[in-house]
């Protein structure tokens, strides 16, 4: 039988652990698109410490998505390689929660043209540009 002092811990840690949950666990939902322009295909594989999400090809104007839920860590990293014909294999990071939590709550989208890669700012509602 646990002490009562045992039991008010365990209770404190589902409390906490739960509110945690209630605030991190929204869903996302990722997207990076492709404007290269010229019927030009980019290459995509992105993945996180759990989930592996595969080679993707994607067309010209078309675009990747998927959706996560943040950890109750606020650790959560979904990070990509992506290349295409004219340009050598680039990796980033497509979901950071601490970068993106507040830059993108809930909609993380990406753009690739060929003058670089743009993300948008969910609280500007304007595309940034992010890497060369």
């Amino acid at each position: 039988m646990l002490a009562p002092y045992q039991v008010g811990y365990h209770v404190v840690f589902l409390l906490v652990f739960s509110f945690s949950r209630l605030v991190l666990s929204d869903d996302v939902h990722a997207s990076i698109k492709n404007r290269l322009g010229n019927g030009e295909n980019l290459s995509l594989r992105c993945q996180s410490k759990e989930d592996d999400l595969g080679q993707q090809d994607i067309a010209d104007g078309s675009e990747f998505g998927w959706d996560f839920s943040v950890n109750a860590w606020g650790t959560t990293l979904f990070y990509c390689d992506v290349e295409w014909e004219n340009a050598r294999r680039f990796h980033f990071d497509a979901y950071s929660f601490s970068r993106d939590h507040t830059r993108c709550e809930t909609q993380c989208s990406w753009l690739i043209s060929n003058e670089g890669m743009y993300g948008m700012n969910g609280q500007t509602g304007f595309w940034e540009f992010m890497y060369d």
